[in-house]
């Protein structure tokens, strides 16, 4: 198996990106809603870091291939789970 190149490496960033943008996008929206309603901005600052914690943990995943199952193939010696 050969090492990725640097483009797919970036096709890979790219497309991780733009699966984990309107994730992203709905939770800065609802915090927007939130401080418009009227919400002490406090709460504001104590609900922003989990939207952008699990935002970039879903661009990692992503990024990776974790999403794909990228790895060994069903049947390969040594998967008894198959």
């Amino acid at each position: 198996m050969s090492a990725p190149t640097e483009t797919e490496v970036t096709l890979n960033r790219k497309q991780a990106a733009l699966a984990v943008a309107p994730f992203l996008a709905l939770g800065l929206a609802n915090l927007v809603l939130l401080l418009f309603w009227g919400l002490d901005p406090l709460w504001g600052f104590m609900i922003f870091p989990p939207i952008l914690f699990i935002s970039v943990l879903g661009w990692i995943a992503f990024r990776t291939g974790f999403i794909r199952n990228e790895g060994e193939e069903p049947g390969e010696p040594g998967d008894e789970f198959a």
